[in-house]
């Protein structure tokens, strides 16, 4: 649901205590979200960079079945996300502190996964690299005015796959790839990271992300973000900002 809000007036922001928000603004969007009932506003006359996380929401994410068969599926999806954002391994590894081969020998062993290295690594080579029908031309209707941005956990046998595709390489001036710039989300200190390289601050952020830890972490540092998956939703909510037009 959306509607404009006008000068001055209140919004009241649902949690465990009702508070009284003034907007000193001409002109806002405010969009109400199912997550812990809250009402989300969003900001488009102050959003300056439109960032994207890659896998998905530019990109198929692809490996979780493969991994659960080879975990026997004694786990749920959620749960080899979190085992896998959280992974000491998976973090040096994606932070460009680990080497592919070092990487597999750990992962096996950490995840018990019956399969040996070559297997492994063959097995990530086809992970998360097909871009979602319309990927390129939804970037690509982002206005000029608004900087446009990657911010993902990525590695480099990943990376290396996505960036042989010229249209995603080419479709955004800047990419910040946890590998490349060594930090990686849902650290503070990664979307840091990306208002310092591109001067500006938080508020002035809108973020897609399709997993809701990096985007209350976002959220925790004064970032407009959207948790989304897949272009018909990441569209929505660019919308639903201002960025893009109905």
């Amino acid at each position: 649901m959306q509607f404009p809000v006008q000068l001055r007036d209140f919004v009241r922001i649902t949690g465990d205590s009702e508070v009284g928000v003034l907007l000193d603004l001409n002109f806002l969007f405010a969009d109400y979200t199912s997550r812990e009932g809250e009402l989300r506003v969003f900001l488009p006359k102050m959003i300056r960079v439109v960032l994207f996380d890659v896998g998905g929401v530019l990109v198929e994410p692809s490996g979780v079945a493969t991994m659960l068969a080879w975990m026997h599926n004694n786990i749920s999806a959620e749960q080899l996300w979190r085992m896998w954002l959280t992974s000491s391994c998976v973090r040096a590894f994606e932070t460009g502190r680990l080497s592919p081969e070092a990487f597999a020998d750990q992962v096996i062993a950490e995840f018990g996964l019956p399969v040996p290295a070559e297997v492994f690594l063959e097995e990530m080579t086809r992970w998360s690299v097909t871009l979602f029908p319309g990927a390129i031309e939804l970037v690509e209707q982002v206005p000029p005015q608004y900087l446009r941005a990657t911010l993902c956990n990525t590695n480099v046998i990943h990376w290396k796959y996505l960036m042989r595709n010229k249209g995603l390489s080419r479709a955004f001036p800047h990419h910040f790839a946890s590998h490349l710039i060594g930090k990686i989300k849902p650290d503070a200190e990664a979307f840091q990271h990306v208002t310092e390289a591109l001067r500006c601050e938080p508020r002035e952020v809108i973020f897609l992300d399709d997993n809701d830890t990096n985007v209350v972490a976002a959220e925790s540092l004064g970032m407009q973000a959207v948790r989304v998956r897949g272009i018909g939703e990441a569209k929505q909510a660019l919308v639903a900002c201002g960025v893009l037009e109905s």
